[in-house]
């Protein structure tokens, strides 16, 4: 796994491709939608934001995975919507949007993971990677 450095100079990266060519290019990775996701620090309280991509979009939910490539440890964007779960999503260079997110139940997660590795095999290695089961985030409009 990439030490946090290379994860934000990635992250810096894809946004600077994104601005760059007005959305364009960046919008996709591995054949999946790309968003930007914003979350509140839960210990600094600022805002933090992080290039996510989504191997599930179903109606207006999205689903992204929190597995750090399979690290031991969660990702911080993650331990901060578990704490905090108001973000604000911006998804394929759209619009931010505020969102909901919550980490899905195991019964959603049992039906849901086979649909996200069938989209990208790499979060199955990634699983195979770490004891820790890597979760799934659904991401709904905030009412």
């Amino acid at each position: 796994m990439p030490p946090n450095l290379a994860l934000k100079a990635m992250n810096i990266a894809h946004r600077g491709l994104l601005r760059a060519t007005g959305g364009k290019m960046g919008n996709s990775f591995s054949g999946m939608p790309s968003l930007e996701l914003t979350t509140i620090g839960r210990k600094s309280g600022r805002t933090h934001t992080v290039m996510l991509t989504a191997p599930l979009v179903d109606g207006d939910t999205i689903v992204v995975v929190a597995s750090r490539g399979g690290d031991p440890i969660h990702p911080a964007w993650y331990l901060n919507l578990r704490d905090r779960p108001e973000v604000e999503v911006s998804f394929r260079s759209g619009p931010l949007r505020p969102m909901i997110a919550r980490t899905a139940t195991a019964e959603e997660r049992a039906e849901l993971w086979p649909r996200v590795i069938a989209g990208y095999n790499g979060y199955a290695d990634y699983q195979r990677r770490t004891t820790r089961e890597i979760p799934l985030v659904l991401l709904a409009p905030r009412d």
